[in-house]
């Protein structure tokens, strides 16, 4: 008991050291506590209006909600790994503390935060919109407790089994294309639904009763029987959670004495680069043959660049319905353009991945020109890899929607989102930079208590990117076509224009550029 409400002093500890940092730092959070908020109240809600619905297709819903809320526990701590550093049990292996007291210490750190709670009452939700009966209410809050409990025992079990590879760069780039390959299939019922292949309710009761007896299925029912047989299914969802729970401690026994892979060291390759073949020796040319580096070595950055491909594959068959017949001629301008939106983004903190070694470039930068010649650089190592990516995408969404003719016109469009995605990123690196951790997987983009930060970041550069983007999207939408042309002109304007005011904005910053970047992590 001692042991569980020190890890929960702590955690809230941490959390509140979050108030006491700079303004960035208080917004990120208030941000963070308030979409979490939003999301409870909301989902509270939704679960609470299936009482609405017929007692078999209430339960059905339910059962599905639970076994879904169920996966992303399991997902999305994976993805999140390093973001909470109670997640990795390295962190905590000098701790003089027994694996059974250091299990009960991270459960309750884990159980302990604006995210948990927000879950709880998302299924607490539950409580209103299944029960029927008072037998339902009494056996409903064990199982609404039981249901949390296995999720943030299995995401533990998982996390904590996994976290030696996921310290790896070869694991991290496994588990990412794991991830994205979950998020594909994520989008099949969508797609099954939307070519009219199935009924939505026959489609909901043949995965609740498949889900029926797994343990998000037996806690569901539970709720929903109120009576002997709901009480004999909560015995043995409690049974389930007893045995990850032991599982949980024998793989956290065998974490604690693993060595860390990632320590190994690495071969490294020699060579001349396509930057040195191309450019001449200079600033411009070492900024870009860095990055090209960065790009292939680092996980997050081709995380990002499958994003993209990912991204535009299932937008094409969301758009579409799975079928070419639905496709329309625009439809190659729209995917080009979004896969521009998707790369541009990743230079939205372009200073981050730099973390405490920036502080050599800004002693070497003696003026404005030198940082615009390094946000120039970055730009270019970007365009090196995005054109003939968004030439493919433009191929491809031209060749699968019938029309060839569009095949130009979205890969000028694509070039003039990128343009104007790398001015927006130039700014927002400068006016909102955030540590990148060094030891996270490639989905975490920033530190500890720095998330609600990036999502603000990302969210405004995306906003801006679109409202700059209407002067050559609306008269293409309107059929004028030969817009496109000044397309990857516009785009480059904004594109200088952005990096001279980063520049402008940036030289004069650099301490506090330093220093945002390079916060513990």
């Amino acid at each position: 008991m001692k042991t569980a409400l020190l890890f929960a002093q702590l955690k809230i500890r941490l959390l509140g050291g979050n108030l006491r940092g700079d303004l960035q730092r208080k917004l990120g959070f208030v941000f963070t506590l308030l979409v979490a908020s939003g999301l409870a109240v909301l989902g509270f809600a939704l679960m609470s209006l299936i009482r609405l619905a017929p007692p078999d297709v209430a339960a059905d819903i339910t059962i599905v909600a639970f076994a879904s809320f169920l996966v992303s526990w399991m997902i999305v701590p994976l993805l999140a790994f390093g973001l909470d550093d109670t997640l990795d049990p390295a962190r905590l292996s000098l701790f003089p503390l027994r694996t059974r007291e250091l299990a009960v210490g991270m459960f309750t750190a884990s159980a302990t935060g604006v995210w948990p709670v927000a879950m709880l009452i998302v299924t607490s939700g539950a409580l209103v919109g299944l029960a029927r009966s008072v037998g339902g209410v009494l056996l409903g809050v064990p199982a609404v407790l039981l249901q949390f409990a296995l999720c943030l025992v299995a995401s533990r079990l998982i996390t904590t089994s996994l976290s030696s590879a996921l310290r790896s760069r070869r694991g991290r780039d496994v588990l990412a294309v794991a991830a994205l390959f979950v998020v594909v299939l994520a989008q099949l019922p969508n797609l099954l639904v939307n070519r009219g292949l199935g009924d939505p309710l026959a489609m909901l009761r043949g995965l609740a009763g498949a889900l029926r007896w797994t343990p998000p299925g037996l806690a569901a029912h539970a709720i929903a029987d109120g009576g002997l047989t709901g009480l004999a299914e909560l015995a043995v969802l409690a049974l389930v959670v007893a045995a990850l729970g032991w599982l949980w401690i024998k793989a956290l026994s065998r974490a604690l004495v693993t060595p860390d892979a990632s320590t190994q060291a690495a071969s490294v390759r020699k060579g001349g680069g396509l930057a040195d073949r191309l450019l001449p020796d200079g600033p411009l040319a070492a900024v870009v043959t860095k990055e090209l580096k960065y790009i292939r070595r680092e996980p997050k950055f081709r995380v990002g660049w499958f994003s993209a491909v990912v991204v535009t594959v299932v937008l094409v068959f969301s758009l579409t319905n799975g079928s070419p017949d639905g496709a329309g001629p625009w439809l190659p301008i729209v995917l080009t353009s979004v896969a521009a939106l998707m790369i541009a983004l990743q230079s939205g903190n372009a200073f981050g991945i730099e973390g405490r070694s920036l502080w050599m470039n800004a002693v070497a930068f003696g003026a404005e020109r030198d940082l615009r010649v390094d946000l120039a650089g970055r730009h270019l190592a970007n365009l090196l890899l995005a054109g003939p990516l968004l030439a493919v995408v433009a191929v491809g969404g031209g060749l699968y929607a019938g029309s060839p003719a569009m095949i130009v016109p979205a890969l000028l469009a694509g070039l003039g989102a990128l343009g104007i995605g790398l001015g927006v990123g130039a700014v927002t690196s400068v006016l909102m930079p955030y540590t990148v951790p060094e030891r996270v997987n490639a989905f975490n983009s920033a530190a500890p208590g720095q998330g609600g930060q990036a999502l603000a970041s990302s969210l405004g550069a995306m906003l801006t990117v679109v409202l700059l983007s209407l002067p050559f999207v609306l008269p293409i939408v309107l059929g004028l076509v030969w817009v496109c042309v000044l397309a990857p002109v516009y785009g480059l304007a904004i594109e200088i224009a952005g990096t001279r005011l980063a520049a402008k904005i940036g030289f004069p910053r650099l301490p506090e550029l330093v220093a945002a970047v390079s916060k513990a992590a």
